[in-house]
């Protein structure tokens, strides 16, 4: 594909106009009025511009290497196929694959490839070059002729009838706006290309063209490409690679969803021998469950092959108190890591059993949320080894881990959990050993803020829907119930009693207690903000009134004043972070906020958002809120110094 860093280095964007249409050139003239047949021959990633190659030749061979697949990829930058892609693809697969592949970016696999008319062969890698030489020449004498993949009556009607087509951009464009609520500019700039090709066939390239120019000079592209940037950065071992120990058993203690989470990356991803051990053998078969029916689901949507399923299950080794053998097992563990509840006690103690069982060299890794790491280590064997692996529910979905060594443990310590992280496919930031860490901590201003809209009249609806408009995923109320009422409460009061001071006022923590005592913990136990009938959401109506009954006044607060509001103490914190050291650099903390919780994407994070409203006018909109509000709005003085130098946090 092409170099994103290329596309970056170009200040006016308009000039990207002319170098496309001199690619084009020639794809269009040298290597089409050549009349040659041309086969494309795929090993690995075919991606962007590497698809689009493959898309200007006759036939298409990809290999059943694990490592190939198809797609354009390009909107999850901002941009859109600017080689012909929305021009040739719908050519070769069909308007409807054609469309969903372009504005998801999804990858296909060779099967699917096949399938879909993508590629006409799938072959093994080493059979590649053979036959795709001898398919050129099949196709130079005619005794091979490309086979285009037929229609269903349903799709004939779907892509070539005007009735069809008439239903079909309705509903694309209906789920275009439900996905993206309007923020992302790039779908609605592939929409327009595909259909102003279809209706203008001379000038679909240079419209094509055009509109990627348009959308590469965005602030959306540019903040899309900076958390590419930052992912790509983030693969680097902070402290070398070299000094990682080789894990090749992890141990998990505590199978609930954490733990099961944790066990089904390490033996799906990382590939390592697991240990599962929690307190009887209903616990562990929960955990098992859990696993083997995420693994099940990936069978029915040909996203794991039965073979990796039996070969994952194999790596998990179930281990209760009552199986003498545990300590046995344990004995050849390179790494603990441990995600029972919070309660610094039972972790103490957890760290005793396991350092008297586990070899001098084990790391031992703790899942705490919040809990400083320090405070763990203070009575072990071993302080060195203990580090903070601070995973995001659910385990298997969630791309962000934590990384938070303290200041005893060691560089190999560091290392070797930035590697295990790595390769169970999660995206690691290392941060400073504090209560609440960096994501949490950023959360509690942000959580307590929730509950002073509610005290100043706003409605939990009118909340929700604004930073949905914002860019968020899902609003605060709804994250509170989808990670629990109680685990929330615990959050938001463990930090109120940190070291975060009036930056946690505001707020009313009792707010989130009351729902506790009344049994309201969200999701997990069917009623929370909501209530929950199966796949069914639905306000709760005494939630709804109690919210209305916390109130002592009403502002009349509007979308913006609440965003405002929300928006201003999340991000100040993050900046705090940065200024404490917290955190190592504005990437860390864009990758950690946006991989994290979810900071809308096309701002590109909390560091590139001030960056392109000016921290200047951030500041102002604070001083107003602290002016009328209270000092809980005081813009930290790294922003403040920002304000006045006029400095940006990225270059």
């Amino acid at each position: 594909g092409a170099d994103i860093q290329d596309i970056k280095s170009i200040e006016d964007k308009s000039t990207l106009v002319p170098i496309i249409a001199n690619c084009l050139e020639f794809f269009q003239t040298k290597l089409r009025q050549s009349k040659l047949p041309m086969v494309a021959a795929i090993d690995g990633p075919a991606l962007g511009g590497g698809l689009e190659w493959s898309l200007w030749c006759d036939y298409r061979i990809c290999t059943d290497n694990p490592k190939t697949k198809l797609g354009l990829p390009e909107v999850k930058l901002g941009l859109l196929p600017g080689f012909g892609g929305t021009q040739k693809l719908h050519e070769v697969v069909g308007l409807q694959a054609a469309m969903d592949m372009m504005l998801t970016g999804k990858d296909i696999r060779p099967a699917k490839a096949k399938k879909m008319g993508l590629v006409d062969m799938v072959v093994a890698p080493a059979s590649l070059e053979k036959v795709a030489i001898e398919s050129a020449e099949q196709l130079a004498n005619g005794t091979l002729k490309p086979k285009k993949k037929k229609k269903s009556l349903m799709n004939r009607f779907i892509e070539d009838t005007s009735i069809g087509r008439h239903m079909m951009w309705k509903k694309i464009n209906e789920m275009v706006q439900k996905n993206t609520n309007g923020n992302y500019p790039s779908p609605k700039a592939i929409i327009q290309c595909v259909q102003y090709g279809l209706e203008n066939p001379s000038k679909k390239y240079e419209n094509e063209r055009e509109q990627f120019a348009k959308l590469a000079a965005t602030p959306e592209s540019e903040s899309l490409i900076g958390i590419f940037d930052g992912m790509t950065a983030m693969k680097k071992n902070p402290v070398g690679k070299d000094l990682a120990i080789p894990v090749n058993t992890v141990a998990v203690m505590g199978a609930g969803l954490m733990g099961a989470g944790i066990a089904q990356v390490s033996a799906e991803k990382a590939g390592v021998n697991v240990l599962l051990k929690d307190r009887d053998d209903a616990a562990i078969a929960r955990g098992m469950s859990y696993m083997n029916g995420n693994w099940e689901k990936k069978i029915k949507k040909r996203h794991l092959s039965k073979y990796q399923y039996n070969k994952n299950t194999a790596h998990v080794t179930g281990l209760t108190d009552d199986i003498e053998s545990w300590k046995k097992h344990f004995s050849q563990a390179d790494m603990v890591i441990e995600a029972v509840f919070e309660d610094l006690d039972l972790k103490r103690s957890i760290v005793a059993d396991v350092e008297s069982v586990t070899p001098d060299h084990c790391v031992f890794a703790t899942n705490t949320s919040a809990i400083p790491i320090a405070d763990i280590a203070k009575d072990a064997q071993r302080p060195e080894n203990i580090i903070g692996m601070h995973y995001f529910s659910p385990v298997p979905s969630m791309p962000l881990l934590e990384i938070i060594p303290h200041d005893g443990t060691s560089d190999a310590a560091t290392a070797t959990a930035f590697e295990v992280g790595t390769k169970q496919g999660k995206t690691c930031i290392v941060v400073k050993d504090v209560p609440g860490f960096y994501v949490n901590r950023a959360l509690g201003p942000f959580l307590m803020e929730t509950s002073a809209l509610v005290k100043d009249g706003a409605s939990l609806e009118l909340i929700d829907k604004s930073m949905k408009k914002f860019g968020m995923p899902v609003g605060p109320v709804t994250l509170a119930d989808e990670v629990g009422i109680d685990v929330a409460y615990h959050v938001a009061k463990f930090l109120s009693n940190a070291d975060l001071g009036v930056r946690m006022e505001g707020g009313d923590v009792s707010f989130l207690g009351n729902m506790i005592e009344k049994g309201w913990l969200g999701k997990k136990s069917g009623k929370g903000f909501f209530t929950y009938d199966g796949k069914k959401k639905t306000i709760n109506a005494e939630a709804k009134q109690y919210a209305k009954e916390f109130a002592t006044r009403d502002l009349g607060l509007t979308e913006e004043d609440i965003q405002d509001r929300m928006v201003s103490r999340f991000v100040n914190e993050a900046v705090k972070c940065l200024e404490d050291e917290i955190i190592a650099d504005p990437v860390v903390g864009d990758i950690g906020l946006v991989f994290g919780t979810g900071f809308a994407p096309f701002r590109g994070g909390p560091f590139r958002y001030i960056d392109q409203i000016g921290a200047d006018k951030f500041v102002a909109t604070m001083n107003g809120f602290a002016g009328q509000l209270g000092p809980q709005f005081e813009p930290c003085q790294l922003l403040k110094d920002y304000a006045a130098s006029g400095k940006k946090f990225h270059k």
